[in-house]
């Protein structure tokens, strides 16, 4: 369930496990991933219906298609992949960015509230939103966005957040 290596970016105690750890639902990629490859498509396509022996001006415009669509299917793959969710038995972590990274870190302990909610949609094809709301503030602390099996997300944390309230308790 856990990384194969700790990536830099993620700080955990020898004390502290990873409970749960995952990334948004692929359908995050949106239409950009089939476009994106559509894209590709129509300009290999028109490549290899214009190429003769010399590379006319269509041909070169099908690569250059090809290319757009290729480097939009990427994009939105690098968005997906470089976006991590993890839960561990005291902290909270979201990690964004392909170029700039921006890590977000929460002790269980500051946690005040937790929702979970899903559209229709979400509901038929198995993600949904995991919002985190911390003592001192109205506003959501930390969403982890379109999240696959919300409900299994919801739960381990709130386990977690009950394991911790316990501990607590018994100092």
């Amino acid at each position: 369930m856990a990384f194969g290596t700790t990536p830099d970016w993620f700080h955990i105690s020898d004390d502290e496990d990873v409970v749960w750890e995952s990334r948004p639902h692929p359908i995050t990629m949106g239409l950009g991933l089939p476009v994106g490859v559509g894209i590709a498509l129509v300009g290999l396509i028109l490549t290899g219906w214009t190429a003769t022996d010399s590379a006319g001006l269509l041909t070169i415009v099908g690569l250059l298609i090809a290319v757009a669509g290729i480097g939009l299917a990427f994009a939105r793959y690098l968005v997906w992949t470089n976006t991590r969710y993890v839960i561990t038995s005291s902290e909270l972590y979201k990690k964004h960015g392909v170029v700039s990274r921006d890590v977000t870190q929460f002790r269980l302990d500051r946690v005040q509230n937790t929702s979970l909610s899903q559209s229709a949609v979400g509901r038929a094809l198995g993600y949904g939103d995991l919002t985190v709301y911390t003592a001192g503030s109205g506003d959501p602390e930390l969403v982890f966005e379109r999240v696959a099996n919300p409900e299994r997300a919801s739960r381990l944390l709130s386990d977690q957040l009950e394991a911790a309230t316990t501990d607590e308790s018994v100092v």
